[in-house]
C-alpha cells in the first residue's frame, strides 16, 4: 500500500483483501524505523502482531469493523495492557499497564491495531515534546526545530506517515499545538465525549483524550468509534455520536466569528493563513464577522493557576511505594523525597511546587479560588459569544514551530505557546486545529493552523467544518521530505 494513504482507504483495503493487517502492521513498523531518528515513538507493542492476525480473523468471519487492521499509535500516557505507559517519566520507566484505557479499548474493539506509544513531555506537561525522559521529538518539516507539546510524538507519527492517525490528550492545546506544528488535523473533544478511564491523570478538570489525522473521513470514524458514555468515567456525557465529513453546502450561512484577542502578535505566515482561512469561508457562503472575548487575556495565568494545583494533588501518587521506579533511602520518608526528586524531570517538579503553594493555607483563596472564578467568567464570554455565531476562529498557534531549546531556559514563553488553546479547556469546548497554510522560515516551509471552537457538544459541527473546508481548497495538506 502506498505511503500516506488514510485511515478509512486502509480500512476499505483490509476489508475487500487488498492487504492484510498483518502487511499494514509491518508497513508501518518499517516506516518507524525509517524514521526513528524523528524520536515520535518511545516504545513499540511487542502484542501488535497477536491484535493484527486478531483483526485477520474477524474480518474473515465477517465482523464489522471500521478501523479494520488500522494502525494507530497512542500517546504514552494512555494505558494500553502489555505495553509500557510511562507518561515520558523516569519515575514510571519501567511500568508496564496491567489494564486498557477505554478509549484504547474501543479502537482494538473496532480493529486498530496499536503499533506504539508515542514520544510525550513528561505528565504531559510541555508545549514542545522536549520534556522526555525518552529525549525529545523532533518536528519532520525541520528537525532543528519542535513538533509542539504535549503530544508530540502522536503527531509526529501522523505527519511523518507512521500511521494514518493517533491518539493524544489535551488539557491545554497539546493536541491542537502539535497538530498545528506538525501539518495535520487534531481534534479536541467536549470535556466529557471521549471517556478519561485509563488516561493519566494531569489536570483532571481540564484532561481530554483527542485523535490525530489526516482526513475529515478519518477524524469522523475515529469520534464515531471514540465518543460514548462510559460508567467507569464519573465524567463521561451520554451523548450519541453521529460523525460525518461535511461537503462545501454545510459552509452556506454558517456565522463565523474572528477572535478579536487572537489578531495580535501572530507572525506574517498565521495572518496570511488566517485571512485566506477566512476568505474562503466567505467565498462558500459563510457569514464572518469579529467578536470579543476581553477575559481571555486572564486565559493563561488561570490555566496554569488550575492545571499545577491539580497536577500537585494528581502525582502525590507517583511516590514508589506501590508502583514506578522507588529510589532507596533510610526510612520511607527519605525514601519518597528521593524517589520523587530523581524521578520527575525540572518542569514536573516546577509545576507540583507552584500548585502545592497555590494551594496552600493563606494562599488558596488569592490564587486557585479567583482562577476559578475568571474561569467561570470565559466560559460565560464564550456562551454568549455563540449566542452571535455558529463557530469561532483564531489561530492555532501565534507562529509556527520554533527552535528546539529556544524557549526551554524560558517557562513563561513556553507557556504563552499555549495562548490560542487554553481557554478551550477551561470552558470545556471542543475545537480543531485545521491545517490550513505554510510560513516560510528559515528555508523551511513550516505548517501552520488554523482553530475552530463550537459550543460545548457541537463535536460534530467541528467535523462537518473539516470536511467542507477540504471541499472549498481551504486546507493546506503535504507530507515533509525525509
Amino acid at each position: 500500500m502506498p505511503a500516506f494513504q488514510t485511515a478509512a482507504q486502509l480500512a476499505r483495503a483490509v476489508k475487500s483483501g487488498e492487504t492484510t493487517p498483518q502487511q499494514l502492521l509491518e508497513q508501518a513498523q518499517a516506516r518507524a524505523e525509517a524514521v526513528r531518528d524523528l524520536g515520535a515513538l518511545v516504545s513499540l507493542n511487542e502484542h501488535a502482531g497477536e491484535q493484527a492476525a486478531a483483526v485477520q480473523s474477524r474480518v474473515q468471519a465477517g465482523e464489522h469493523l471500521p478501523l479494520a487492521g488500522v494502525p494507530i499509535v497512542i500517546k504514552d500516557n494512555i494505558n494500553v495492557t502489555g505495553t509500557r505507559t510511562t507518561c515520558g517519566s523516569r519515575i514510571l520507566a519501567n511500568y508496564v499497564s496491567p489494564y486498557t484505557a477505554t478509549a484504547a479499548q474501543k479502537l482494538l474493539d473496532a480493529g486498530a491495531v496499536v503499533v506504539g506509544k508515542a514520544n510525550m513531555d513528561e505528565f504531559a506537561m510541555g508545549s514542545s515534546t522536549e520534556n522526555s525522559a525518552s529525549g525529545p521529538a523532533l518536528n519532520p518539516w525541520d528537525r532543528e526545530r519542535v513538533p509542539g507539546g504535549s503530544s508530540g510524538g502522536s503527531a509526529v507519527a501522523v505527519a511523518a506517515g507512521i500511521t494514518p492517525v493517533s491518539l493524544g490528550s489535551d488539557t491545554g492545546g497539546s493536541v491542537r499545538q502539535p497538530a498545528a506544528l506538525c501539518g495535520v488535523y487534531g481534534f479536541k473533544p467536549t470535556y466529557g465525549r471521549v471517556s478519561r478511564y485509563g488516561l493519566v491523570a494531569y489536570a483532571s478538570s481540564l484532561d481530554q483524550i483527542g485523535p490525530f489525522a489526516r482526513s475529515a473521513e478519518d477524524l469522523a470514524l475515529l469520534m464515531n468509534v471514540l465518543a460514548g458514555h462510559d460508567p467507569r468515567d464519573a465524567t463521561s456525557l451520554n451523548v450519541p455520536a453521529d460523525f460525518t465529513a461535511g461537503n462545501a453546502d454545510t459552509l452556506r450561512g454558517l456565522r463565523v466569528g474572528v477572535v478579536r484577542e487572537s489578531l495580535s502578535g501572530n507572525t506574517p505566515g498565521v495572518e496570511a493563513t488566517l485571512k485566506a482561512t477566512l476568505d474562503a469561508l466567505r467565498g462558500a457562503g459563510a457569514v464572518v464577522g469579529e467578536v470579543g472575548l476581553p477575559a481571555l487575556k486572564y486565559a493563561i495565568p488561570t490555566y496554569y493557576l488550575i492545571a499545577m494545583p491539580e497536577a500537585s494533588s494528581n502525582l502525590a501518587r507517583f511516590d514508589g511505594m506501590v508502583y514506578g521506579q522507588r529510589a532507596p533511602g533510610s526510612d520511607v520518608t527519605q525514601s519518597m523525597t528521593l524517589t520523587r526528586e530523581r524521578g520527575f524531570g525540572k518542569e514536573v517538579q516546577r509545576r507540583i511546587m507552584l500548585g502545592t503553594y497555590a494551594l496552600s493555607s493563606g494562599y488558596y483563596d488569592a490564587y486557585y479560588a479567583q482562577a476559578m472564578k475568571v474561569r467561570r467568567l470565559i466560559a460565560d464570554e464564550f456562551t454568549a459569544a455563540f449566542g452571535q455565531y455558529d463557530v469561532l476562529v483564531t489561530p492555532t498557534s501565534p507562529f509556527p514551530a520554533f527552535r528546539r531549546g529556544e524557549k526551554t531556559s524560558d517557562p513563561l514563553a513556553m507557556y504563552a505557546a499555549d495562548v490560542d488553546t487554553v481557554a478551550v479547556n477551561l470552558a470545556g469546548l471542543p475545537a480543531l486545529s485545521v491545517p490550513a497554510g505554510f510560513e516560510e522560515m528559515d528555508g523551511k516551509r513550516l505548517p501552520v493552523g488554523v482553530q475552530f471552537i463550537a459550543p460545548a457538544l457541537g463535536d460534530e459541527r467541528l467535523i462537518a467544518l473539516a470536511g467542507s473546508l477540504e471541499a472549498v481548497g481551504a486546507v493546506q495538506m503535504d507530507t515533509p521530505q525525509d
